[in-house]
């Protein structure tokens, strides 16, 4: 019997003038969990869809408990024990919990074939009550939170007798309490003898989980080592093929006079009393635990929700913002923190979806010139490092870190002096993550004031110039850059009194 319940052996597959996997490995015992990383194209999404039955391999072979298998669908895949848990959770809002849990593999009576949704209510509610969740089985699957459907997705591998669950991007659109709950439900599997592939861009997940990590760069297998024989630089060096001795660039320009002055900011239920200003090519961070409110507080000044009391002024001009158009119009650009559903339109290309808020500037009569738009769309593509064949590609055929980068794009087409980025590197690789961080830079070199919100404490002290640390909806601190640590922002974040004495 094989010490490995997964292995795979020197695993290729190509498309059409790519090679998406050359010659890879990968080992899986039982009851590990085993980390899963690299960049966006690196080849891990067709990892996954081999080892569930989507694609067949060119060459190479699997094994199951040390014997060959060969998968030629899904279907196969899930009947040896095979699922796997994808990024974006794919449901049917309109059923129930159970229906979801059990669609296409549904409980019928054997001579009837009526379903048997009783056994199927009291299972769904079993294995929930086993992730120690007490959703009710019976509720809509559309009024549940994206935590939460992570948990029935779990359910779903649990209910088809899956022993290997792969995890892909699981936390990438959780809150870190979100998280720590699906630590421990993944924990807990593991634990009874589940083998799960964690795949993921975040450092912390790894540490957090896994007890190995394989690398993956260009479709080409780098390594496998235990979690605690490698540092974070050789793991990076391992995912992008060359260190990154400076992860976040230096500052390399002066901050000039106050854009933006924000006094007694208040919306009832969600934040009052902020007041902070903002400086031209100055990165404000905005941080805090989950719940603070600083997203609240964003959305407010970019017009989606408004605000009860307090002032905003631009440039001394005190303004009046009751639409994302009035703050468009004034000089204030918003990027969402979820870029899939707010920040593009993923069937458009890219071109036109940076030329979308500009579209009024090249109409006449009823007619677009779509000359001009598309020279628009690809010197802003080229001025943020978009990598795409042309800007006529499907903004979905791109990966999630030029996703961004096209939305930062988007931003540049109006006449702005504030730029508000709602955790810009969620969800991107370390190397992308490098070049958004970048563009960041530029844009505060080239005179945009900029409020970055951002979750990791490393990148907010890394890339601001001062911290607002917010605590259920009010500003607790703002420190300066020569107060900047970990302990210092969760000394505040945990703060029960707000700071009065550096708004500006």
């Amino acid at each position: 019997m094989s010490e490995y319940v997964l292995e795979l052996k020197g695993i290729t597959k190509r498309f059409p003038g790519v090679t998406a996997l050359n010659n890879v490995h990968f080992k899986l015992k039982k009851g590990e969990i085993h980390a899963l990383m690299g960049e966006n194209g690196a080849g891990k999404s067709t990892f996954i869809k081999v080892i569930t039955g989507v694609h067949s391999p060119n060459e190479g072979e699997i094994f199951l408990d040390g014997k060959p298998v060969t998968f030629t669908n899904p279907i196969e895949a899930q009947d040896v024990g095979i699922a796997a848990i994808y990024q974006h959770v794919t449901n049917y809002p309109d059923l129930s919990v159970t229906e979801n849990i059990f669609i296409g593999h549904e409980k019928v009576h054997p001579k009837t074939k009526r379903l048997l949704w009783r056994e199927m209510y009291q299972e769904a509610k079993s294995i929930l009550a086993q992730l120690g969740s007490s959703i009710d089985p019976k509720r809509e699957m559309g009024t549940l939170s994206v935590a939460q459907q992570q948990i029935i997705e779990i359910a779903k591998a649990i209910s088809t007798n899956a022993r290997i669950i792969i995890m892909d991007e699981p936390t990438a659109a959780l809150t870190a309490r979100e998280s720590e709950e699906l630590y421990r439900i993944a924990e807990g599997l593991r634990d009874q003898g589940t083998s799960i592939i964690f795949i993921s861009h975040r450092f912390e997940d790894m540490y957090r989980l896994a007890s190995q990590v394989t690398v993956f760069r260009d479709a080409n297998y780098i390594g496998s080592w235990g979690v605690n024989e490698i540092t974070n630089d050789q793991l990076i060096v391992a995912m992008v093929g060359r260190e990154i001795t400076q992860v976040f660039p230096h500052k390399k320009h002066p901050i000039g006079e106050e854009v933006l002055r924000v006094e007694r900011l208040g919306k009832t239920g969600y934040f009052a009393d902020i007041s902070f200003s903002l400086r031209r090519g100055e990165i404000l961070g905005l941080t805090g635990l989950v719940g603070a409110g600083r997203t609240e507080m964003c959305e407010t000044l970019f017009g989606i929700t408004n605000y009860d009391t307090g002032s905003v002024y631009l440039k001394e001009e005190k303004l009046q913002i009751r639409h994302p158009k009035d703050a468009m119009k004034k000089g204030i650009g918003y990027l969402s923190e979820d870029r899939q559903k707010q920040g593009l339109i993923l069937q458009w290309g890219i071109g036109r979806n940076i030329t979308l808020p500009a579209l009024e500037r090249f109409s006449k009569r009823g007619w677009l010139n779509e000359r001009n738009e598309g020279q628009l769309a690809k010197q802003l593509a080229e001025k943020v490092h978009v990598k795409a064949k042309s800007v006529f590609d499907l903004a979905s055929s791109l990966s999630g870190g030029n996703q961004q980068k096209v939305a930062v794009a988007k931003l540049l087409t109006a006449d702005l002096d504030v730029i508000i980025l709602d955790e810009p590197t969620k969800g991107v690789d370390i190397g992308a993550k490098s070049a958004i961080y970048e563009i960041i830079q530029d844009l505060a070199a080239q005179g945009y004031g900029i409020i970055m919100v951002s979750s990791e404490m490393p990148e907010v002290i890394g890339m601001s110039d001062r911290i607002a640390v917010m605590k259920e909806g009010r500003i607790t601190k703002m420190l300066e850059r020569d107060e900047f640590s970990q302990e210092a922002i969760l000394a505040a974040a945990m703060s029960e009194t707000p700071d009065k004495t550096k708004a500006g």
